[in-house]
C-alpha cells in the first residue's frame, strides 16, 4: 500500500503538542527526527528526549489530502505562519524487509562479530554475539558502542568478572562473556534495559553467567576486574566515585559516550584514581581507559 508523509520542523518545546495535533488529524504514525543528526541515547522511563531542532514526520494513507491539515496548522497558536514543511510520496515496499536489510554483521577487533539473527554468521570460528535491534540502546552501530566493543575484544577476559555500568541492550555484557569472562554484572536505571539484557543473554546462551540489577537495587560492595560504562560525559563525571569504587585495585576501566571535546576534562577527573591512557577517538566520539592505581 502506498503512503504519503508530512514532514515539518519544530523545537523541543513544540514537538509534543504538534505531534498530538497531527495524530488528531488522522496520522497513522508520528516520528521525531533530529534535524541536525545529533545522536540521542535511550531516555529514562517515562521521558521523551527531544532535540533543540526537531523534524516531525507524520505518515498518512496515500489518498489523504494534506493541504487542509497544513492550513489548519498555520492557524494554530503554537505554530509560526511560515514554518517549514514538505509533503512526500512514499513508494509501496516491504518496510519490515527494508528495515532488516539495513543491519549487517559487524566486526570489532580481530575476532568479535555482532550479528542480527536473520543474517548468516560470517565466521563460525569467531566470537559471535547474536543481537537484534530492540528495546534498549546498543546494537554496535554507534561509535561509542563500537569503541567499547573494540576495547573489550583487546583484553584478556578469561576468568575475569566484568561490570557493565549502564548495560542497555546487554551488548557489552554479552560480548564480555563470549570473550571469556567468567561472570558479568549488568547495571542500569531503566527496567527495559534489564529486560532487553536478559532476553539477549538468553538468546546467546549466557544467561546463567550474568547478573542484572537496577541501579537502586545493586548490592553493596560489588567489585570487578573490568568495568565498562558507555553512558554520557555528565553522568560519568557525577558518578566518578561510585563507578571507581566498582573497580578492583589494578583493575581496568573503560568509559565512552563522551564527545571528543569532553575527553581531556573527563580524563583528568578519573586520573585521581586511575592511570589513564590517551583518549581513543572515532567519529568525534571518545573512549577513555585506564588501570586503577
Amino acid at each position: 500500500m502506498p503512503w504519503i508523509q508530512l514532514k515539518l520542523n519544530a523545537t523541543s518545546e513544540t514537538a509534543e503538542p504538534i505531534s498530538e495535533l497531527l495524530q488528531d488529524s488522522g496520522a497513522l504514525a508520528v516520528t521525531f527526527l533530529d534535524a541536525h543528526d545529533t545522536p540521542i541515547f535511550e531516555p529514562l522511563p517515562g521521558e521523551t528526549r527531544l532535540w533543540g531542532n526537531t523534524d516531525i514526520v507524520a505518515l498518512y494513507e496515500a489518498d489523504q489530502d494534506l493541504f487542509p491539515i497544513v492550513e489548519a496548522l498555520k492557524l494554530h497558536p503554537i505554530m509560526t505562519p511560515d514554518f517549514a514543511w514538505k509533503v512526500e510520496q512514499l513508494e509501496d515496499k516491504d518496510w519490515e524487509r527494508e528495515w532488516m536489510d539495513n543491519f549487517h554483521p559487524m566486526k570489532f577487533g580481530k575476532r568479535l562479530w555482532i550479528c542480527p539473527s536473520w543474517r548468516d554468521v560470517p565466521d563460525e570460528s569467531a566470537v559471535n554475539v547474536m543481537l537484534d535491534p530492540g528495546l534498549a540502546f546498543g546494537t554496535g552501530t554507534h561509535p561509542t558502542t563500537h569503541l567499547c566493543l573494540e576495547w573489550l575484544e583487546s583484553l584478556d577476559l578469561a576468568g575475569k568478572t566484568v561490570i557493565d555500568f549502564g548495560c542497555g541492550s546487554g551488548i557489552l555484557a554479552i560480548a564480555a562473556l563470549k570473550l571469556g569472562a567468567a561472570k558479568v554484572i549488568g547495571i542500569d536505571i531503566d527496567p527495559q534495559a534489564i529486560t532487553a539484557s536478559l532476553d539477549n543473554a538468553s538468546r546467546n546462551n549466557v544467561a546463567d553467567k550474568i547478573e542484572l540489577y537496577l541501579a537502586k537495587d545493586q548490592p553493596e560492595g560489588l567489585l570487578a576486574d573490568v568495568v565498562v560504562a558507555n553512558i554520557l560525559a555528565g553522568p560519568l563525571r557525577e558518578l566518578f566515585q561510585p563507578i571507581s569504587a566498582l573497580v578492583k585495585p589494578q583493575g581496568l576501566l573503560g568509559l565512552s559516550g563522551i564527545l571528543e571535546q569532553q575527553a581531556d576534562e573527563l580524563n583528568a577527573v578519573y586520573q585521581a584514581q586511575f592511570n589513564m591512557d590517551n583518549p581513543t577517538i572515532k567519529d568525534e566520539w571518545a573512549r577513555l581507559s585506564g588501570q586503577k592505581a
